[in-house]
C-alpha cells in the first residue's frame, strides 16, 4: 500500500508541479502572482475534451491543441489584463486584474459547458503492470513521462536557448535587461505562453487521470499548484517541481492513512508551515535588500 500511495502521490504531484512552474515562472520576471492561472489550467482540460470527444483526435494530438490553445489565452490575458497595469499602477492593482480574470473565465466556461461535470472517453487503454509489491497502470506511466518531458524540456530551454537566456537575465533585472537591447514584453508574453501550455497540459492529464473536469476545477488546483510553487521556492523553476511533486505526496499519504477530509487542509497546512519556518522555501534564496 505504501508503494502503491507514493506512485500515486508522484502522478498527482507531477500535475502539480505543471502548473507551479507557471506561477514561478511569471513570479520569478515580474513579481506577479497571476491568479488567473487556475483558470487556464481548466481551459485546457475542456480544449482536449473538445477536440478528444467532438473532433475524434488522438489523445496526445488533443494535448498538443489545448497547449497551443492556452499559449495564445495565456498571451491575451498577459497582453490585456497585466501589461497596461505594469509600471503604471500598484502591484496590488495587478492582483486585483489577476482575480478579476480569474472569475471571469470560470463564469464563462460556467456558462458555455454549464456546471456540470464531463467526463473524458476511453482514450487510453489502461493495462496495469506489476512491479514487484507495487501495481503503476499505463496512464500513470504516461502522466509521468509527459510530466517528465515537458519539465526536462523546459529546464533545457531556459539554461540552453537565446530566449532561456533572455527570461533569466529579465528575471534578475528586468530594466537593465530593457537597457541591453532585451525585449522585455516579448519576454514575458512569451513566459505566460509557456507557463499556460505546462498548465494546460496538467489539466488534460488530471481530466483523463480523474475522468471529470468541471468549470471550476481550476480554483483548487491553482491554490494548491501556488503552494507548491512557495514549498518549493517561488521563482525556482527546480524549487516549483520538486515543491510540486512534495505536495502531491503528502497530500496523498494524509488521505490514505488519516482520512479524505484533509485532503485539501495538508496543502494549505504546508504551506503556513513553510511560511513561518522557511519563508524562502526548499529551494529559495533569501533576497538582502541594500537601503
Amino acid at each position: 500500500m505504501f508503494w502503491e500511495q507514493l506512485l500515486n502521490g508522484i502522478t498527482l504531484g507531477s500535475t502539480y508541479a505543471l502548473i507551479a512552474l507557471g506561477y514561478t515562472m511569471v513570479y520569478g520576471i515580474i513579481q506577479l502572482i497571476n491568479f488567473a492561472h487556475g483558470e487556464v489550467y481548466m481551459i485546457g482540460a475542456f480544449v482536449g475534451l473538445f477536440m478528444v470527444s467532438a473532433l475524434g483526435l488522438n489523445i496526445f494530438i488533443a494535448l498538443l491543441g489545448a497547449m497551443l490553445c492556452c499559449m495564445v489565452l495565456g498571451m491575451f490575458i498577459e497582453r490585456v489584463a497585466y501589461r497596461p497595469l505594469r509600471g503604471k499602477s500598484t502591484r496590488l492593482s495587478a492582483l486585483i486584474s489577476a482575480i478579476g480574470v480569474s472569475i471571469f473565465l470560470s463564469t464563462l466556461m460556467a456558462l458555455i459547458a454549464k456546471t456540470n461535470t464531463r467526463s473524458y472517453p476511453e482514450v487510453i487503454a489502461r493495462h496495469t503492470y506489476h512491479l514487484g509489491a507495487m501495481d503503476i497502470s499505463s496512464l500513470q506511466i504516461i502522466i509521468l513521462g509527459v510530466s517528465a518531458i515537458l519539465m526536462v524540456g523546459l529546464q533545457f530551454m531556459i539554461q540552453k536557448t537565446r530566449i532561456g537566456k533572455a527570461m533569466r537575465a529579465s528575471s534578475q533585472d528586468l530594466d537593465a535587461s530593457f537597457l541591453m537591447g532585451i525585449n522585455v514584453n516579448r519576454v514575458i508574453s512569451f513566459t505566460f505562453a509557456i507557463g499556460s501550455a505546462l498548465a494546460a497540459a496538467g489539466g488534460v492529464m488530471v481530466g483523463i487521470y480523474y475522468n471529470a473536469v468541471w468549470p471550476y476545477m481550476g480554483m483548487m488546483a491553482g491554490l494548491k499548484a501556488f503552494a507548491a510553487a512557495v514549498l518549493g521556492g517561488i521563482g525556482s523553476i527546480p524549487g516549483a517541481m520538486i515543491g510540486g511533486i512534495t505536495l502531491g505526496v503528502m497530500e496523498i499519504m494524509g488521505v490514505a492513512y488519516l482520512s479524505s477530509s484533509y485532503k485539501d487542509a495538508i496543502a494549505f497546512g504546508i504551506l503556513i508551515l513553510v511560511l513561518l519556518v522557511r519563508p524562502q522555501g526548499i529551494l529559495g534564496q533569501k533576497m538582502t535588500k541594500k537601503v
